[in-house]
């Protein structure tokens, strides 16, 4: 579902011990994400843990500026 998601990017490489790191997502407007995992403090199984970073700036203020400009 996540590899589908507009603006996300999954990076998750266990075999090359591989993940997002937050330098890594500086400078872009994806959202990286990985060390997707089962999170088994939810009894039910539903829980999903997993690490994001992203870009504050460009994703939190300018390209969601831009984004919201679009839609009107």
């Amino acid at each position: 579902i996540l590899a589908k998601a507009p603006g996300v990017r999954v990076i998750d490489d266990r075999v090359k011990n591989y993940f997002p790191m937050p330098l890594e997502a500086s400078g872009q407007d994806d959202v990286l994400a990985g060390r997707i995992r089962q999170d088994t403090s939810l009894t039910d199984g539903t829980g999903i843990a997993m690490f994001v970073c992203g870009d504050q700036i460009r994703k939190g203020a300018a390209l969601n500026a831009i984004q919201i400009a679009e839609m009107l």
